[in-house]
């Protein structure tokens, strides 16, 4: 069970043209944080996955997605 969870961050992003800075910003994160998660070295947790969602404005499923 478990896995890598794969997630569409560095899309959404890239489509809106922020930064890694800015989506940090937005989140109230490091930008190190944020990277970390678009490649995958580490998985959100769960108050911060459904700060990511509002951010987007998206269901957090629509971001996120088991491997």
């Amino acid at each position: 069970m478990g896995g890598a969870v794969k997630n569409r961050l560095k899309v959404l992003r890239a489509e809106r043209s922020w930064s890694q800075q800015d989506l940090a910003d937005r989140l109230e994160v490091s930008r190190q944080s944020v990277n970390a998660i678009e490649t995958g070295r580490y998985d959100p947790s769960l108050p911060l996955a459904f700060r990511i969602a509002d951010v987007f404005e998206m269901a957090i499923e629509e971001i996120f997605q088991r491997d």
